[in-house]
């Protein structure tokens, strides 16, 4: 499930899109968030449909191939061991994840990319597919240890899936390492008894869910306090030089701060010191730090910023 840093940059992605539109309806930006966290679920399926669509494809391709003008013994008495892959089957077998894929495998042949031809024909020609079908013997623990190398040289790093994915949405490449994560190690620890169904939430408790609720609200309650903030501390600066990314992130630590109690200082400014060195500019991580420290020295001593339990100030 998503761990803190990866709800913030969801959280933070909801509140550009917020500050960005026109529009200014907080339930139904408030909405719009949880629904764009919960299509991280959606994305693991469009993902794992990847596999049987290749299994599939496998079998169409090497029957291609004993129709060519002079076929190889190989190619009239093809090698059929990954289109049986038993992981493969195994996620084709449970009804549950079946229809969930049968609902989104569409994106892979809704267009003209010839997506699966592509990755299939990439797969056939690496050293890695004729070391597998060269096996003499099949196991599940090798069927098992292919997937995961095609997964990590072939799907996850493609940049033909991920064009295709960021043109369903633009946040899917951030969460694409996320459910790598996931399938990985669902495909890991599987077995031939092993469920692929549904993640049952993105998020790993009630509080993590309610910290995003919470972080997404109060931000926004309180961002004209948090810019007359920025404005205070970023002397030499007009508002429209800061660029909106490094204001909402300034925004989401001063909100953590000053009324999350239990989150402690150094965690809410290490976090957001990182996010910024890769959704900001260059100058972003250091502008970003001057304006926090300014902010966390001054309101440590005014009381500002008040820190349920031992040490969390530090």
């Amino acid at each position: 499930m998503i761990n803190r840093r990866h709800i913030r940059l969801k959280v933070m992605q909801s509140l550009y899109a917020y500050f960005t539109s026109k529009e200014k309806d907080l339930a139904k930006a408030h909405k719009q968030m949880l629904k764009q966290i919960d299509s991280i679920t959606q994305l693991y399926f469009i993902v794992l449909s990847l596999l049987p669509a290749l299994a599939h494809f496998s079998k169409v391709f090497l029957d291609e191939q004993k129709h060519k003008h002079f076929p190889t013994d190989s190619d009239i008495n093809p090698n059929q061991k990954f289109a049986n892959n038993e992981l493969i089957a195994l996620i084709q077998a449970e009804e549950k994840v079946s229809k969930q894929l049968e609902k989104v495998s569409g994106i892979w042949h809704n267009n003209d990319h010839d997506l699966i031809r592509k990755l299939f024909v990439e797969i056939w020609k690496s050293e890695l597919y004729t070391q597998y079908i060269a096996q003499s013997e099949t196991t599940f623990s090798q069927d098992q240890t292919f997937i995961l190398s095609i997964l990590n040289n072939f799907l996850f790093e493609d940049q033909l899936i991920h064009h295709i994915l960021e043109e369903q949405s633009i946040y899917w490449l951030d969460d694409l390492p996320f459910v790598a994560q996931i399938l990985f190690g669902k495909i890991k620890s599987a077995n031939r008894k092993s469920s692929f169904a549904e993640i049952k939430d993105v998020f790993k408790n009630k509080d993590d869910k309610e910290f995003a609720k919470n972080l997404f609200t109060k931000t926004i309650l309180n961002h004209h306090e948090f810019e007359n903030v920025i404005i205070e501390k970023a002397k030499n600066w007009d508002l429209e030089r800061i660029a909106i990314m490094d204001q909402i992130l300034i925004k989401m630590a001063l909100c953590e701060l000053m009324y999350f109690d239990e989150i402690p200082v150094k965690v809410s400014l290490n976090e957001y010191i990182e996010v910024s060195k890769y959704y900001s500019t260059n100058k972003s991580k250091n502008f970003i730090n001057g304006i926090l420290d300014k902010v966390i020295s001054e309101y440590k001593k005014s009381g500002k910023i008040k820190k349920v339990g031992r040490g969390l100030l530090e």
